[in-house]
């Protein structure tokens, strides 16, 4: 088989199992399309994601029908003010051998072992608490008595977070809001998507879920992923998208430095990248265009842009900071939409 019919097949693997999952997921949920595509993204690329929303709008619910049409293993964690670390983790406990009398310590996981994790209004938590999913997101394992525990593979931290109630609740740092790769933004559904809403819960019971991918499969899918090739052009302006952010750079326009206080890191770059040639993917494309960085800019962006005093008194959103980037910040003209190959890379 040539490279090219590979990588050909590939994109369409990956495409027909991005529509069999929205296939499932609809049987439960109504319209959400670009948070679920997100979401997918999101997976695929092996990152994390936090959903933001007000409550009621089957965040929960989307999150959990996913893990049931990916047939892993699923473990949800509501998030609440007396929640201890060792609560996630797990915990050391002491084990007596009966027949020679001898003690010993022994692990006993926390719920954090699993393939994927709803971490259920992350926000109602202690810092020192949501601290704890920081190693497992980053490293994949946890360590406790000096022992390092893996955790099972493929693993995703899916969070969700209410942005609109204020008591009793601790926002995340920066340093753990870097760690999710998309904070998906989740709207109040149309009055046609409302509809249909009340008609799917208000009746009878839902259709079940089928199964669409394995542990196995997922896995294959995240490294087609990081095969996909990027061309230098496409990849040089989501370098200069993300330093634009920060107020030093000479790249940076000057309403960036009135606006914000902080940028966004070289790990929102590598989000970019891999969002787009994930989005590509999903596309059935087996390269990545300006538009597929374009494409995942906001859900990259916005929880890593520190806003000052002055945006906010002026009621600016990083939302908006992301649109005016995008139309500030114009991709090449010989890089949009041309394969790899096309250009030389």
């Amino acid at each position: 088989m040539t490279s090219q019919s590979q990588e050909i097949e590939a994109a369409q693997q990956l495409k027909a199992s991005y529509d069999d999952i929205r296939a499932q997921l609809r049987h439960h949920i109504v319209g959400m399309d670009r948070v679920i595509e997100e979401l997918l993204i999101s997976i695929f690329a092996r990152g994390h994601c936090l959903l933001v929303g007000v409550p009621g709008l089957a965040k929960t619910l989307l999150i959990s029908t996913l893990a049931r049409t990916l047939s892993l293993s699923f473990n949800r964690i509501q998030f609440t003010p007396d929640l201890m670390p060792a609560d996630i983790t797990g915990t050391e406990v002491i084990q007596e051998d009966k027949a020679t009398g001898q003690r010993s310590f022994k692990f006993l996981k926390g719920p954090v072992f699993a393939n994927v994790i709803l971490a259920d209004e992350i926000n109602r938590t202690p810092p020192k608490t949501q601290a704890a999913l920081l190693e497992s997101m980053q490293e994949h394992q946890v360590t406790a008595g000096g022992e390092r525990h893996p955790l099972d593979e493929p693993f995703f931290v899916l969070a969700t977070e209410n942005p609109i109630e204020q008591e009793g609740t601790y926002p995340l740092p920066e340093a753990q809001l870097d760690r999710f790769m998309f904070n998906v933004k989740v709207d109040y559904p149309s009055h046609d998507e409302e509809v249909d809403i009340m008609k799917l819960t208000t009746t009878g019971d839902l259709p079940e879920i089928k199964t669409v991918l394995g542990a196995a499969e997922i896995l294959a899918l995240q490294e087609t992923v990081r095969r996909v090739p990027i061309a230098d052009p496409v990849l040089r302006y989501a370098v200069r998208l993300v330093r634009a952010t920060r107020r030093d750079d000479e790249g940076a326009p000057d309403w960036i430095r009135d606006w914000l206080s902080w940028g966004a890191g070289p790990r929102a770059t590598q989000n970019l990248i891999l969002g787009g040639k994930a989005r590509a993917l999903l596309d059935g494309r087996f390269y990545v265009s300006t538009e597929d960085i374009r494409a995942v800019s906001h859900p990259v962006l916005r929880h890593r842009l520190i806003l000052n005093y002055t945006a906010e008194a002026e009621g600016i959103t990083s939302d908006k900071i992301v649109d005016r980037l995008l139309e500030t910040i114009a991709p090449a003209e010989d890089d949009a939409g041309k394969r790899p190959e096309v250009l030389g890379s």
